[in-house]
């Protein structure tokens, strides 16, 4: 083997350079609990942000592949990396204040290497041609996650939150495994590309599918595999939420539109997959928004939030595993978008959550009545992530579901669209419950004035440029349109 091939995945070797940096940093200067934070606080925060602007630089815009195709590299690949990049490193801005506490602030040094563990595997499974190196990317972004979720390991909702995710998603995982056991037996390959090529639809080829589909959706939380999603969103931690929400949901979103592109596109079994997606995102978007409804607890609210967003997100698989008629990869581009303004609205409105709940303890939508006559500011900042997440024009998440329906449309999937865009309307009823309660809804003990902290603010900052700007900057498309010609 040519070991010079590991210069390639120079993301993922940048990536696992700072995780040993952390790791050894906090393992010499970090054994003292009052200088914990000096050390860990500021340094994972620029360390990830220097890495993300090196890795995104023109120098990365190139295809090749490493180690026999097993490795696969595409334009795209460095946009989404970076897409999460940012997103971990709003989630440590939001974890300061909580691991600034005294029970957590010896274990800062294993948030954040745990957190670039998982971030780790997303990378190669993002870069995957082949089902092996996925699922160890699947794996390694996975097992981590529940030391994540169950970081609190002294507050019964955080361990009762890990243990439901480690057993559902050692169920999914073997369920996925046997799912690519049944593809290779049917195929003889477990390369994506060679799959694609060798693929004859039968009835082992479509059970296999079929368990592959569902280990996925268990990670992106689509109906009927979203049981697990409100109790783990509830006792995670809340920057741990955020990240789930957001960074692991839309990494596997992705990876599943590349992996049904390149290996699944080819024949009659395109249709199959197809039909399921076509019942699968119509149960996810209409349950979710009715359960979300009923939610008075704001982490279980943002849950059925996701599950519904998630619809939304694999909507572009339906229109992103080929190039339209125009020659555009319109699913490809309208999902990386999409993904690019959910975070910025998701994470924006977690920020909020996260900053009451550090300053009140309080979690409920009621308690957020009269939220605009102590805190206007979070308010306000509040209601515009709320706002795009409804996809109310101007803001951002206007834009990137009607791009994500045009590409369904375009498609084909008109009546799919369709339905999508009657519960956008029951999407927007719920969305406007929280901003009754924080407007016009009174309360004898609304929360108290506070301030939020200087790494609060730089989130919520990085948030709201996000919702206002990329609703108004139209080349960040066009620049997403030429990269996903490249990578398809």
């Amino acid at each position: 083997m040519d070991y010079s091939q590991f210069l390639y995945m120079h993301e993922e070797m940048s990536l696992l350079g700072v995780i040993l940096l952390l790791f050894v940093t906090d393992l010499l200067f970090c054994k003292d609990s009052k200088r914990g934070g000096i050390y860990n606080s500021p340094l994972p925060v620029i360390l990830l942000g220097v890495m993300t602007v090196f890795n995104a630089l023109p120098l990365s815009d190139v295809q090749f592949e490493a180690f026999g195709g097993m490795y696969q590299h595409t334009p795209m690949d460095t946009i989404v990396k970076t897409t999460l990049n940012v997103g971990t490193l709003i989630t440590f801005l939001l974890a300061h204040k909580w691991l600034a506490r005294p029970e957590n602030l010896v274990k800062q040094g294993e948030f954040y290497v745990v957190t670039l563990f998982t971030l780790l595997g997303m990378y190669f499974m993002i870069s995957s041609g082949h089902f092996l190196m996925f699922f160890i990317g699947l794996e390694l972004a996975s097992i981590p996650m529940v030391a994540l979720v169950s970081f609190d390991k002294y507050r019964y909702e955080s361990a009762e939150a890990g243990a439901k995710y480690i057993l559902l998603a050692l169920f999914s995982s073997a369920l996925l495994l046997y799912g690519v056991s049944l593809i290779y037996a049917t195929t003889g390959s477990l390369y994506f590309n060679q799959i694609g090529i060798a693929n004859t639809p039968s009835l082992l080829l479509l059970c296999g599918l079929a368990m592959f589909l569902a280990g996925m959706g268990f990670k992106i939380s689509l109906v009927p595999f979203h049981l697990w999603t409100a109790d783990t969103y509830e006792g995670a931690p809340t920057a741990v939420t955020a990240y789930l929400s957001v960074v692991s949901k839309g990494s596997a979103a992705f990876v599943l539109l590349v992996v049904l592109a390149k290996a699944f596109t080819i024949g009659g079994i395109k249709m199959d997959w197809e039909i399921a997606f076509f019942w699968i995102i119509i149960a996810s978007i209409t349950l979710a928004n009715l359960f979300a409804i009923r939610q008075s607890n704001l982490k279980r609210f943002m849950a059925y939030s996701a599950i519904s967003q998630a619809g939304y997100l694999v909507l572009g698989i339906m229109g992103g595993t080929e190039l339209a008629n125009d020659g555009t990869a319109q699913g490809m581009t309208a999902m990386v978008y999409y993904l690019l303004v959910y975070l910025a609205a998701n994470m924006g409105a977690f920020a909020v959550i996260n900053v009451v709940e550090q300053n009140s303890g309080k979690l409920g939508i009621k308690d957020y009545n009269g939220l605009y006559q102590t805190n206007p500011r979070l308010a306000f900042l509040m209601t515009l992530c709320l706002f795009s997440l409804a996809g109310i024009p101007p803001f951002a998440g206007f834009f990137s579901k009607f791009f994500i329906f045009m590409a369904a449309f375009n498609a084909g999937f008109k009546v799919l669209v369709f339905i999508a865009l009657v519960n956008t309307i029951i999407s927007l009823y719920y969305y406007l419950l929280i901003v009754k309660a924080m407007y016009i809804s009174e309360s004898d003990k609304p929360i108290a004035t506070f301030r939020s902290d200087g790494y609060t603010r730089v989130a919520l900052a990085l948030c709201t440029a996000g919702v206002l700007l990329l609703g108004i900057a139209g080349w960040v498309y066009n620049y997403l349109t030429e990269i996903g010609m490249q990578s398809l």
